[in-house]
């Protein structure tokens, strides 16, 4: 299936992109709409300009012996993530964001340490400030056998300052009950909602990046772009600079393209960088294939596959 999402990209890639190309830096540009540098993430935050960031957004290894990834003892890697948030902070603008989507360390083979809780303390020690602990649910995933199997990741909104861009009205998702009015009090018979839709909380439920996935690529831990997508509209405006340490195969960098800002992200992986490359210049050009923002979770009661088969109607512990 890997193959295939590369070959999908090459055939997506046959149209001319020279215009496209000449869009995108392999070092910080501020005039380029993205830049995506080969190397270290410490070294692409040094060539940008303190305070030029709007939002940083990523997800870093978890350093739990992924592929891409190299294990460190949990103190090292904690060093590793204080030197990047603190990088981060530093091109952070005034009224910027940072989200750090994170998941959990593996400490053994049956325990784990949610990493939301030393990235808070180091954020916290840099000044910023917690707006949220958004809870990224997704309902698909390898299960385990001596715990209850995970499904969900951390998203850590933070903010550099008091003052801040948020933008609500971008990222409504539709009300659960439009036709609702007021039964009482001055606005009695009208409608109690938002026309334009509800906050959409702290927890979002969008399906995972997995293998039958219209962005799927060679990446095992990709996020999808909608997730980023309803980061980037909140948290920053037209032409903004959204960055990714840890970019990946570009998805925010993606989000940002598709949706008029800037980005910029670094990853060591030659491989990753080139498939970023390509995607952000789909992106740039409007032929990007992904998975709409709001686009509500597929009902798996409607599947053929939901009905249980006769030969198993015996072997149930449900009654």
């Amino acid at each position: 299936m890997a193959k295939q999402a590369i070959k999908s990209f090459a055939d997506q890639m046959t149209f001319d992109t020279t215009e496209a190309a000449r869009k995108i830096s392999e070092r910080y540009s501020k005039t380029a709409t993205a830049t995506l540098f080969h190397g270290d993430r410490l070294e692409l935050i040094k060539q940008i300009p303190k305070g030029s960031a709007k939002l940083i957004v990523t997800s870093p290894p978890y350093n739990i012996g992924k592929e891409y990834e190299d294990y460190h003892s949990l103190d090292e890697y904690l060093e590793g993530q204080r030197a990047t948030i603190a990088a981060c902070h530093e091109i952070l603008a005034e009224d910027g964001s940072l989200c750090w989507q994170v998941g959990n360390h593996i400490v053994a083979k049956a325990e784990i340490l949610p990493l939301d809780i030393p990235i808070h303390k180091i954020c916290a020690d840099l000044g910023m400030h917690l707006r949220n602990r958004v809870i990224w649910h997704f309902e698909h995933g390898l299960h385990c056998k001596k715990r209850f199997s995970g499904r969900y990741e951390c998203i850590m909104w933070f903010t550099k300052a008091k003052e801040y861009v948020f933008n609500l009205d971008p990222v409504r998702v539709p009300q659960k009950y439009p036709g609702k009015k007021n039964y009482n009090g001055k606005k009695v018979g009208e409608y109690s909602c938002n026309p334009s839709g509800k906050n959409p909380s702290d927890l979002w439920i969008i399906p995972n990046v997995k293998s039958n996935h219209c962005e799927k690529t060679i990446h095992p831990c990709q996020y999808p772009i909608g997730l980023i997508e309803r980061l980037v509209l909140a948290l920053t405006n037209s032409g903004d600079l959204v960055v990714d340490p840890y970019a990946g195969v570009g998805s925010a960098l993606c989000a940002a393209v598709l949706n008029g800002r800037r980005g910029a992200g670094a990853d060591t992986n030659a491989e990753y960088s080139r498939i970023a490359r390509e995607r952000v210049t789909l992106a740039i050009q409007g032929k990007l294939t992904t998975r709409p923002m709001n686009k509500a979770v597929y009902d798996a009661s409607k599947s053929r596959l939901s009905v249980r088969p006769k030969e198993l109607s015996g072997e149930t512990l449900f009654k």
